[in-house]
């Protein structure tokens, strides 16, 4: 009987991340830090980035620039968005119920029975989504909605509930933890986008490693207030007044049930970053960093989008008399619940991306379409 070889083990990419890449990682997703509330994560995302930057700029409502080579006039953004889903305490109940608004896209949906940290002038209170047992709810149920998901942390009354340091305007967000699924893909709430943030961090750090010597300004830019209108980004672009923005968001992956390719297109984890096209983006620009790609062999997918591409991509085009922009997303699970999802491959393959593309740029590089 002839004897049977094993076939090679397939040999496996060195991870550009390190150890204190992945400390930081797992620190930064499970900081709390909703719109309009990102202080905590922006300081700490400050903390890690500055070994790898000469200075930075934060501005009034919180967005935070490392900066490389401040004294260019060539500025080319690097950009992502530091804010979470979250909801507003709106009405608290004479019996010590809270009713709530939304702070950003927060789904309703998924709200029962989850629980949550209350923001308050006191610290962190608990509370949880309650919701009637499935013994005593009517033939025809009743979905979710924002007039019945209601929040009880344990109070009867509303001074109770006051007692604690809850009041109107309180910020609430999921409590839920980062954890590596299956040794292939990091999962939690809020990785839209604070992977991003980490990613163009990532970026930073290999430029300062690999000591390498760029001739225009990079503005790493980690913006607030995305999730309700793109507004960060708004306010940095005119500070700012890049040439140049490359800015990383996250995507939908279709391959998952309940999805229709149709309407959202063939996108999955672990097939690369996601190149868009679209009027927002600057086709020289995507070109130059689809030749990136290709020149250091890295897989890309595409995407078409309706009108704008919904990110912070729109903020940075259309400001000033025009910057030439770029978006490069990476695909995730279940956008906008507690158990997002996205490949560790692609996290990687994006980092790479974004530090060649920024390599290949020429110091006053003209994108425009008719010279």
């Amino acid at each position: 009987m002839a004897k049977k070889t094993k076939a090679p083990a397939t040999k496996k990419s060195k991870s550009i991340l390190n150890a204190k890449s992945h400390e930081f990682l797992e620190k930064y997703i499970n900081n709390i830090a909703p719109t309009g509330f990102e202080t905590p994560g922006q300081q700490m995302w400050l903390d890690y980035i500055r070994p790898y930057i000469d200075t930075h700029i934060v501005d009034t409502y919180g967005t935070v620039v490392g900066v490389i080579n401040p004294d260019a006039k060539y500025k080319v953004v690097v950009e992502a968005h530091a804010d979470e889903i979250a909801w507003f305490v709106h009405y608290i109940t004479p019996d010590g119920f809270i009713y709530l608004r939304r702070n950003g896209g927060s789904d309703h949906m998924i709200a029962p029975s989850m629980r949550v940290n209350i923001q308050t002038p006191k610290g962190l209170v608990k509370g949880v989504f309650g919701w009637p047992a499935i013994h005593v709810r009517q033939e025809k149920e009743e979905a979710p909605s924002m007039k019945n998901i209601f929040l009880d942390v344990g109070a009867r009354t509303k001074e109770e509930v006051e007692g604690l340091g809850i009041h109107v305007g309180c910020v609430a967000t999921f409590e839920d933890e980062f954890m590596v699924l299956n040794d292939r893909y990091y999962l939690g709430r809020a990785l839209d986008n604070r992977i991003g943030g980490f990613m163009i961090a990532e970026v930073a750090r290999m430029l300062k490693e690999n000591k390498v010597k760029l001739p225009f300004g990079v503005y790493f830019t980690n913006s607030v207030q995305e999730e309700i209108g793109l507004r960060g980004a708004e306010m940095m672009a005119h500070r700012i007044n890049p040439d140049v923005a490359i800015v990383t968001d996250v995507c939908h992956d279709t391959q998952t049930p309940m999805m229709s390719k149709i309407m959202s297109g063939d996108i999955s984890c672990g097939k690369g970053p996601v190149l868009s096209y679209g009027p927002a983006v600057q086709n020289n620009l995507l070109k130059h960093i689809i030749t990136a790609a290709e020149k250091n062999k890295i897989d890309i997918q595409r995407a078409a989008v309706y009108r704008a591409t919904g990110t912070d991509t729109d903020a940075f085009a259309y400001s000033n008399a025009g910057v030439a922009s770029a978006l490069i997303s990476l695909p995730l699970r279940y956008m906008h619940t507690t158990v997002e999802m996205v490949a560790k491959d692609d996290v990687e393959a994006v980092i790479h991306l974004i530090y060649h593309s920024l390599k290949t740029i020429k110091n006053n590089q003209d994108w425009r379409y008719i010279k």
